[in-house]
C-alpha cells in the first residue's frame, strides 16, 4: 500500500479527500487524515473504513513526526503559516510533500535539502494560486512553440457567490476564508506594469482603480490589482512583456462601497478598540465619524463620505445593518478589522441551500510573424452544496492530481516549485477537464492595455 497522509480537513479538504477515496482502490492508497478536530473528517470521509482518522497537533511534535514519518507522501491543507514543521520533517524522514500555499522564503530555503534528498516540494497547486499558473503557462508555452513572443499578460480570478445563489446588493458572499477579504491588498502598494510603465496603487486607493472584464454567460465583473502582480514576471519568462497586470475579481459596485471601509479605517488590523466586546455595531461605526451633539450617526456617515441618500451605495450599508443599535460585537480586545468581519459574516456566510461560483479569466498578447494577436481565456466553475464547493473543487483536485501523480512518477522533478512545467501542468490541466474546470479560448483583436476596449 502507498501511504498517503493529509493533514488538515477544513472546508478546501472536501474533494481532495474524494478523490483520493475514490482511486484508492485502483492505486493501491492508503490513506491518513490528521486534524484538531476529527470531527471534521469524519464529517467528510463518511462511514469509509478504508480511511485512517488521527487526532494531529501540527505542534505535538512527537505526534506529527511519527505520522510524518509512517507515510510515503504528506499533503498539508494547514493554514500557511504551518507548513514549516511538517516540511522539515518531510526533509528529516525523506518524504515528498504538497501544498496549495504561496512558497515563503523559509519554504524556499529547503530547495537544496530537498533536491539533495530527491523530493519534490510542490506548492501553490490550488486554484490562485495554482490553476492560474497551469493554465497561464500552458498558453504562453503554446505560443512559444509556435515562435510567438509574448508582449502582454493579465490574469484575474474571483471567488464569488453563484449567480442563482446571489440575493445581496453586494452580490457578494464569503466563499473562502472571511478575514482574507477583510484585510485584502494591504502591507503595501499594488505594483504591476501596464505599456512598459510601472504603476503603484497605494492600499487607500486600490479599490477605486478598478478595470472591467465581461465574460460569456455571465455579464461583468470589475477587478482591483493583487499587491504584486511582478512577483511572477521571471517565473513566467515574462521579463520583455509591456504589460503584467493581476487582479482580484468582484461584480460591479463591490469595490467603490468597499472603499468607504477602508476610507473609515475599519479594515485596519493593527490596533485593538477599547472595550470592545460592549460594543453594538452603532457604536462601532459612531467611532469612527466625529462628534456632533445633533447629528444622526447615519447623516455623519453620508456627510462624512459624501454619500446621497438615494445613492445606491447607501442601500448597501442599510442591508448590511450596521447601523442596528441592538446588535452587540462581544468580542473583547478588537481589532477594527475583526470586527468589521463579524458584522459582515452576518449577512456574507452562505446560506444552507447557497452555491459559490470560481471564475478566472486570462488575457495573452503576442506577436507573431509581425502582427500582434491576442487570446482571452476563462474558466467559471459552480459549487454542488456546502461541502462540495466550486472552493473546494478548484483547490482540492489539483492538490490530489498532483500527490498521485509524484507518487506514480508522473512527476519527478526535484525541489521547492511550483506547477509551471510542461510535466506538472499538462496531465492536471487534462485530467481537470473531465471534472469540469474548462477554459474556453477566444482569439480577439489586440488592443494593447486597453481597459475600455477602444
Amino acid at each position: 500500500m502507498r501511504k498517503i497522509l493529509i493533514i488538515g480537513a477544513g472546508k478546501s479538504s472536501s474533494y481532495l479527500i474524494k478523490y483520493l477515496l475514490d482511486k484508492s482502490d485502483t492505486e493501491n492508497l492508503e490513506i491518513t487524515i490528521g486534524d484538531l478536530n476529527i470531527e471534521n473528517a469524519k464529517k467528510l470521509v463518511g462511514e469509509d473504513s478504508k480511511v485512517n482518522i488521527i487526532h494531529l497537533d501540527v505542534f505535538d511534535s512527537k505526534s506529527r513526526s511519527k505520522a510524518v514519518e509512517d507515510a510515503d507522501i504528506v499533503v498539508s491543507m494547514l493554514p500557511a503559516r504551518f507548513h514549516m514543521e511538517v516540511a522539515k520533517d518531510c526533509i528529516t524522514y525523506k518524504k515528498h510533500m504538497v501544498t496549495a500555499s504561496y512558497v515563503s522564503k523559509e519554504m524556499q530555503d529547503l530547495d537544496e535539502n530537498a533536491k539533495v534528498n530527491n523530493l519534490v516540494f510542490m506548492n501553490e497547486i490550488g486554484v490562485d494560486p495554482g490553476i492560474d499558473h497551469m493554465s497561464a503557462m500552458q498558453v504562453i508555452d503554446r505560443i512559444r512553440d509556435k515562435g510567438g513572443k509574448m508582449i502582454l499578460f493579465e490574469s484575474f480570478t474571483g471567488g464569488l457567490v453563484a449567480p442563482e445563489s446571489d440575493n445581496n446588493l453586494w452580490n457578494y458572499k464569503f466563499t473562502w476564508n472571511p478575514r482574507n477579504v477583510v484585510v485584502a491588498g494591504q502591507g503595501g502598494a499594488a505594483k504591476f506594469l501596464q505599456e512598459n510603465q510601472f504603476k503603484y496603487i497605494p492600499y487607500d486607493r486600490l479599490f477605486r482603480r478598478t478595470e472591467f472584464l465581461d465574460i460569456d454567460g455571465y455579464g461583468r465583473f470589475e477587478a482591483y490589482a493583487n499587491r504584486d502582480s511582478l512577483k511572477y514576471q521571471r517565473v513566467y519568462g515574462l521579463d520583455h512583456v509591456k504589460t503584467l497586470y493581476r487582479g482580484t475579481m468582484r461584480r460591479v459596485g463591490f469595490s467603490r462601497a468597499w472603499h468607504v471601509f477602508v476610507q473609515l479605517g475599519m479594515t485596519d488590523d493593527s490596533y485593538t478598540i477599547d472595550d470592545s466586546v460592549n460594543m453594538n455595531y452603532r457604536d462601532f461605526v459612531n467611532a469612527f465619524l466625529p462628534y456632533s451633539p445633533t447629528d444622526s450617526v447615519e447623516l455623519k456617515f453620508r456627510h462624512a463620505l459624501k454619500i446621497d441618500q438615494d445613492d445606491i451605495v447607501w442601500d448597501k450599508f442599510l442591508e448590511l445593518d450596521i447601523f442596528n443599535a441592538e446588535k452587540r460585537v462581544e468580542l473583547d480586545k478588537a481589532t477594527p478589522a475583526q470586527i468589521l468581519q463579524k458584522i459582515l459574516m452576518d449577512s456574507w456566510t452562505l446560506g444552507e441551500d447557497d452555491k459559490d461560483m470560481i471564475v478566472m479569466y486570462h488575457k495573452f498578447g503576442y506577436e507573431l510573424d509581425g502582427e500582434k494577436h491576442q487570446i482571452d481565456a476563462s474558466m467559471v466553475v459552480v459549487g454542488e452544496d456546502q461541502t462540495y464547493t466550486a472552493m473546494a473543487k478548484t483547490v482540492g483536485l489539483p492538490v490530489a492530481m498532483a500527490t498521485l501523480d509524484i507518487l506514480n512518477k508522473k512527476i519527478t522533478t526535484p525541489g521547492v516549485q511550483i506547477p509551471i512545467s510542461k510535466e506538472v501542468y499538462t496531465p492536471i490541466l487534462e485530467e481537470l477537464e473531465t471534472y469540469g474546470v474548462v477554459f474556453k479560448e477566444k482569439e480577439v483583436p489586440y488592443l494593447g492595455y486597453n481597459p475600455l476596449n477602444v
